[in-house]
C-alpha cells in the first residue's frame, strides 16, 4: 500500500461509457462505506453536501458481491426518488446482512452541480475481497 495514501479510501476507474467505483478500507465495511463515498463522488463533490439528514439501510443477498451492489442500489434508489445526496456512511455486516445509515441532504442544484446521475451498479468487474496485504477491496461499475 502506498505510504501516502490513508488507511482507507475510493477511487474511480475508467469503464467504456460507465464508471468504476473502488473503496479499500481496514474492513469489509470500511470498504463497502468508502464505495459508498465513490458513488457520490460521481455526481457531486462530497465535500459540498451537509450531512443534515439520516436515511437507515437494510439489505440481504446470499454473498458479498450481491451485498454490495444491493447497498449501492439502494443509495441509488434514495438518491433517485427522494433527490438526497450522501457524504457519510456507516456499514454493519452480519453475515449477509447489511444496515446502513447515510447522512446527507436533498440535493441543491445551484450548490451542488451534480454531473451526472447515477443509474445503478451493475455486476460487471464486480469484487468484494480481502486484499494480500489485508486491506479490502469492494468495486463494481455503475451504470451512469
Amino acid at each position: 500500500m502506498d505510504a501516502e495514501k490513508p488507511s482507507s479510501w475510493w477511487e474511480h476507474f475508467p469503464h467504456d461509457a460507465d464508471m468504476g467505483i473502488r473503496g479499500i478500507g481496514h474492513s469489509k465495511v470500511e470498504a463497502f462505506e468508502q464505495a459508498a463515498l465513490a458513488l457520490t463522488a460521481i455526481t457531486i463533490n462530497p465535500d459540498t453536501i451537509h450531512p443534515n439528514l439520516k436515511r437507515t439501510f437494510s439489505c440481504e443477498a446470499p454473498d458479498d458481491e450481491l451485498l454490495f451492489v444491493d447497498w449501492l442500489n439502494a443509495l441509488v434508489c434514495e438518491m433517485d426518488t427522494d433527490k438526497m445526496v450522501f457524504t457519510r456512511f456507516h456499514v454493519m455486516i452480519n453475515d449477509h446482512h447489511l444496515e446502513g445509515t447515510a447522512w446527507g441532504e436533498p440535493i441543491h442544484r445551484h450548490r451542488h452541480e451534480p454531473a451526472v446521475e447515477v443509474k445503478g451498479a451493475t455486476y460487471t468487474e464486480l469484487s468484494v475481497r480481502q486484499l494480500p496485504n489485508g486491506s479490502w477491496l469492494a468495486q463494481c461499475v455503475v451504470d451512469v
